[in-house]
């Protein structure tokens, strides 16, 4: 859903977002109602089957009725992306409470924007360049950068950290995201397609040749039962993230050794 510039109002786009004067027609329809459907239809059938018309057969009205409320397809893929994220934490201090400081909270952070990649999937199609400047979404990232404030970090190396963090779950979930969609095209897994394939693998590569891939690529194979794990990438992945987020803390700020904890 790329936006054209030259039709596109971003102070239109905020006033929708914020529901600024939003109010339902005399037929019930409404902002929140086209961008729910929108949603189910995202969920059940991916971002590209988003469309006015197919959100106003969903709604079961005629698809010039929601020209009154969204604007056009671009700006409803921003609504969407907010939509998605209420409720995310049940109140703004929730990662900051998890117990344990701020290495606990940013797990806590990465497991639900997995669980939410797992929820909503078309949402790792639909992240743009830029942020969507809505309601939830800014609940979202005052509530994600509270753990870490009072580590000695500054405000940019805060909002690094975070971005750091958030885009490693991103990535990761886009990797689980497209071993689903080979799978299902294929109609085979990922050990099926390893059985298949290594074989052959076997008979051409030349271990003379590639003796540390062909070594360490045996070993993830067998481990991971496929060519690779997201999910371990993931945690794994994370897990080193901190570490680093850890080593940061300490350079900076040494003398506070308590922000540290696990």
């Amino acid at each position: 859903m790329a936006k054209k510039e030259n039709s596109f109002d971003p102070a239109r786009l905020l006033g929708l977002l914020w529901r600024v004067g939003a109010k339902p027609s005399r037929t019930g329809l409404s902002v929140d109602a086209i961008v729910d459907a929108a949603i189910e239809l995202a969920d059940a059938h991916g971002l590209e089957h988003v469309s006015m018309r197919n959100v106003a057969e969903h709604l079961g009205v005629g698809a010039m009725s929601l020209y009154t409320h969204v604007p056009g397809r671009e700006e409803l893929a921003d609504l969407m992306i907010d939509r998605s994220l209420a409720g995310l934490y049940s109140h703004v201090d929730e990662p900051s409470s998890v117990p344990g400081g701020w290495r606990p909270a940013l797990r806590f952070i990465a497991e639900r924007n997995w669980a939410l990649y797992q929820r909503h999937p078309w949402l790792l199609d639909a992240d743009g360049p830029r942020p969507v400047l809505g309601p939830h979404t800014n609940d979202k990232y005052e509530a994600e950068l509270r753990p870490l404030v009072g580590t000695g970090l500054s405000d940019i190396e805060i909002d690094s950290v975070l971005t750091l963090v958030l885009t490693h779950v991103s990535g990761t979930a886009r990797a689980l995201a497209g071993v689903a969609r080979v799978k299902e095209q294929s109609g085979m897994t990922d050990a099926q397609w390893w059985a298949a394939t290594a074989p052959i693998i076997e008979r051409v590569m030349d271990r003379e040749r590639f003796p540390v891939s062909s070594r360490v690529g045996t070993a993830a194979a067998a481990s991971y039962d496929a060519a690779s794990d997201p999910v371990h990438a993931y945690r794994f992945g994370l897990e080193c993230i901190l570490d680093g987020v850890e080593t940061l803390m300490s350079r900076t700020h040494p003398t506070d050794r308590s922000a540290a904890s696990e």
